[in-house]
Formats: C-alpha cells, structure tokens, sequence
C-alpha cells in the first residue's frame, strides 16, 4: 500500500524539498492547487460559479510555529472574503479551514484558534456565505468539535467535516445529525493508526455508506465529499430514500479531479461544490491527493517520466 508512505513522505522535510525542486512539479500541482494567491484565485471562482458549480475556498498552509503565523492565516481569509464581497455569490462560495493554520497546536491552541477561527466566520456571514471546519488527525477532532459548537451558538451555518475511516464517526454523525449541522462526509486522509480507524478500504467504503445513510436519516444537511463514482451513486439513492430534494445535500469534489463529473452532476440539477485550494505552502494538500488515489499517483509519476 502506498497511501502511508505517501503520508508519511508528507511529514518529511526532505521529501518537501526533493518534490518541490523537481523540474515538473509546478505544472502537476496546477492541476490541484488553483494558484498562489487572492488575485490567481478570483478568475477561477468567476469561471468555475460561471458553469453553475459551487466553491469552497481553502488557503493551504499547515506548518503554524506561532501565534503571528496563526494570525496571517487568518488574515488570508479575511483578504478572500474581502475579494468575494463584490462577486455577491452568497453561499456559492463558501470557505474551508482547517483549525491547525490557525494556532490549534501551540500553547493554548484551542483558546488560540477560536479567537482567530471566529472573526472569519463573522465575516463570512456578513457577505452571506459561511465556513466549514476541515478535520484533520484523530487528536485534534475534540477540539475541533468543541469550536464548531461553539461557533454554532451565534452561526449555525458553520459547517465541519467528518471522516468514514475513523471508528469514533458513526457515534459522532448521528449526533451531528441530529442537531442539523451542515457535516461533510470524506473518506480521510490521514495516516492513522488502527486502533482508532479502519485499515482496509472494504471496511472504510461500507462506514462510509453506514455513515451516509444516518446523515440522511437526520436533521442536518449532508456534503457527499467522494469522487468514487459508486459512492456518488448510493448517495443519490440514500437521499431519494430519505426524501431529501436537490437542494437538500450536495456533492463535493477536489478542483481538478473528475472535472467532467462535476459539470454533470450539476447539469443533473445537483449542487456540486468544487473544493478549491490555493497558496503558497502547497506541499502537504499535494501529498494528501497523492494518498488518496493511486490514479492520481500515477498522473505524477508519468509526468516526472515524460516531463523531468
């Protein structure tokens, strides 16, 4: 199995500077990352809400030190919502953040990233949209569950994610579910040990369906974040059981995977939401991609073939 060496790969230093020097790296992360900043990334909200899909905007970075590198993440939301203010999108282009670029794991960093967490949500509810809370390893989901709660009392928009892999999910979806969150459902792209999740993808796929099926079941609006086209398939099927109309869930995929699957589920009347990564400090999101699907492996590895 690649995938954890892929994970572990994404940890290491030396892998960073190994890949980010590679001649053909720039033009294989392109297709992932939509560019390095605000000004990169607004043509491609123009153009991607302009084919009837919908956004969720990641500012990639994961290495937070400090508490000022946990404030300039937060500033570099606050600079997008800014720049999504006049586009008047509302909720077609929402924001996804994960907890860590906001100083989660320094010194007192649960206090630290919901003081730094809350005034982006502000901000996004004040142009219409909102934000999602990305889970990221098993140690932080406390956490990240408490801030989301927390946020919920004056945003109940707020959304967070979830991931079928881990055996703690089933209890915490169907709890989520029953206090109407907005909950993205994703596979997970962790290296996880397997004491707290499963190890083998039959065992991941059936959590997943088991999963899905509770937050259909629910009171709560539920993000089908999968490219696996059977996935996608007993999704629509678990809403048409629940009674669940179009615009009562949604599809959401990775920005430059499956372009043509995005363009008809939305054609199909769906709302399919493009997760869209952009910045500087790629490196990490990168590898991820790479763990998660071996066709994305081997995209890179035919390109440092043919292109290096």
């Amino acid at each position: 199995m690649l995938g954890p060496v892929i994970l572990a790969a994404s940890r290491s230093d030396r892998m960073r500077r190994l890949v980010s020097a590679a001649p053909v790296t720039k033009q294989v992360v392109d297709r992932f990352i939509a560019g390095e900043d605000v000004d990169d990334v607004v043509p491609v909200i123009r153009e991607l809400t302009g084919q009837g899909l919908e956004l969720t905007m990641d500012v990639v970075g994961e290495d937070i030190t400090n508490p000022a590198q946990a404030a300039a993440a937060r500033d570099a939301y606050l600079e997008l919502i800014d720049r999504l203010k006049p586009l008047e999108l509302g909720t077609r282009a929402e924001m996804s953040v994960k907890l860590s670029m906001f100083g989660q794991a320094l010194d007192g960093g649960h206090e630290l990233a919901l003081a730094n967490v809350r005034p982006v949500v502000e901000a996004a509810a004040e142009i219409g949209t909102t934000v999602t809370l990305d889970a990221e390893d098993h140690t932080t989901l406390d956490s990240m569950f408490a801030i989301h709660e927390e946020l919920r009392k004056d945003f109940p928009q707020t959304g967070c994610v979830i991931q079928a892999y881990l055996f703690r999910t089933e209890a915490d979806a169907r709890r989520l579910a029953a206090n109407g969150s907005r909950v993205r459902l994703v596979k997970g792209a962790y290296k996880e040990p397997g004491s707290v999740a499963y190890l083998d993808k039959r065992e991941v796929d059936r959590a997943y369906v088991r999963i899905l099926g509770a937050l259909m079941e629910g009171e709560g609006y539920p993000m089908i974040g999968s490219h696996d086209p059977r996935l996608i398939a007993i999704g629509q099927e678990l809403a048409h059981r629940a009674g669940r109309k179009l615009d009562e869930y949604e599809f959401q995929m990775l920005y430059g995977i499956r372009t043509e699957e995005h363009l008809r589920l939305a054609a199909e009347g769906h709302r399919m939401r493009v997760y869209t990564a952009y910045g500087t400090d790629w490196y990490g999101y990168f590898m991820r991609r790479l763990a998660e699907k071996p066709a994305n492996l081997r995209f890179f590895a035919r390109s440092m073939l043919t292109k290096g």
